[in-house]
């Protein structure tokens, strides 16, 4: 369990990561409809979703890590995850990203989204990216309020676009503009 004060690192994800960001994101998979992925990955299945975002440019992969473990082989402590991604593949397109965030389950709601997405905004502030887009499947109210902290506004809902769980899901679509 996270210490209520506890100091929280911010840095670039990397390959030792890989083990514990798939764990975080399995929990999302098999126990929620925030992702709408069915079938939990390996590590190595997700091993060219960590390639894809490289220390710089825009698509980056941040991750908050308990300072009290920065030194440990392989990284423990790890709270959660950022990333900003291509948000469509047409050149076109290469000025946008998508944006996510997911805290390890003990973590959410201790603020460890926030740190990451002040991390990510403020690296995406040196690269040439005009806007931010963020798919929020609901209901998640959490999502929505810390998305709106960051100046997201909502653009439209698609209705009952994904299928998981025996139901359908709408996704709300939040932008942002970044200067």
């Amino acid at each position: 369990m996270l210490p209520e004060h506890a100091e929280v690192q911010v840095r670039t994800g990397t390959e030792a990561d890989l083990e514990t960001l798939t764990d975080i994101y399995n929990h999302y998979v098999s126990e929620t409809s925030i992702t709408f992925d069915t079938t939990v990955f390996a590590p190595e299945q997700r091993r060219s979703w960590l390639h894809s975002h490289p220390e710089d440019g825009p698509h980056r992969l941040l991750v908050a890590q308990d300072v009290r473990f920065v030194d440990t082989n392989p990284p423990v402590g790890v709270l959660g995850y950022a990333t900003s991604s291509p948000f469509r593949p047409k050149a076109a397109y290469s000025t946008s990203v998508e944006v996510s965030v997911y805290c390890a389950p003990e973590a959410a709601g201790r603020g460890i989204g926030t740190l990451l997405y002040e991390a990510l905004f403020k690296a995406l502030g040196a690269e040439d990216v005009h806007r931010a887009y963020a798919g929020i499947a609901l209901p998640n109210e959490a999502s929505i309020r810390l998305h709106s902290r960051f100046g997201f506004r909502h653009v439209g809902t698609y209705q009952e676009v994904g299928r998981k769980f025996g139901r359908y899901w709408d996704v709300a679509w939040f932008e942002k503009r970044l200067e």
